[in-house]
């Protein structure tokens, strides 16, 4: 599963989200093993934003980030004391937009399954991980459709030992799946385009 990644993220066609808004990034850790697993955090219950849901770690763009990797990897190291020179980054994927009026750029890397992380408590509740097959065997609940910059679509959600990853997370995590596993799990609702 790790080769796939390997060898298809580099494939990937980045679509541009041609809008003006804040921007932020986010780091996809993958861990370097047969079965990979994603490393993902439960943020603060005392976050402005998101309190208490799961997340990637990252966030907004500083004026000194020279680019949105830079971005990434500085929260990552911030959120869970990931060093940039720990991640082997494999791919920028499309920006999505948040609820929240953020256009979130995720990024893809590569840490060594032994990766020392430690959560940092004003920002992070918990550090956790999901093994790629998970995804992978499991069909995410889909929301009832609702329109979203023009478009009707569904909100996927996810459910690993009592914690719910849905939302931008998941569309992202749907964003690898659909592109590096041929997983075909679309959230647009076509009969109400029609």
């Amino acid at each position: 599963m790790i080769e796939n990644l390997r060898q298809r993220l580099p494939t990937y066609v980045r679509r541009d989200l041609p809008m003006k808004m804040p921007e932020a990034a986010v780091l996809m850790p993958f861990t370097k093993e047969p079965d990979p697993q994603l490393i993902l955090t439960v943020r603060s219950v005392h976050m402005p934003t998101h309190a208490g849901e799961v997340a990637f770690p990252g966030g907004k763009r500083d004026p000194g980030d020279s680019n949105l990797l830079a971005t990434a990897l500085r929260e990552s190291h911030e959120e869970v004391g990931l060093s940039p020179q720990e991640v082997e980054v494999l791919a920028e994927l499309s920006p999505m937009a948040s609820r929240f009026g953020m256009k979130v750029t995720p990024f893809v890397g590569l840490v060594t399954p032994d990766v020392q992380l430690v959560a940092e408590p004003g920002e992070i509740g918990e550090i956790f991980r999901v093994p790629l097959s998970f995804f992978l065997d499991t069909q995410p609940e889909l929301s009832e459709p609702f329109s979203y910059l023009g478009r009707r679509m569904r909100v996927p959600s996810y459910y690993f030992e009592q914690r719910r990853i849905w939302g931008l997370t998941a569309f992202m995590i749907l964003d690898v799946l659909n592109h590096v596993y041929d997983a075909n799990i679309n959230v647009l609702d076509d009969e109400a385009a029609e």
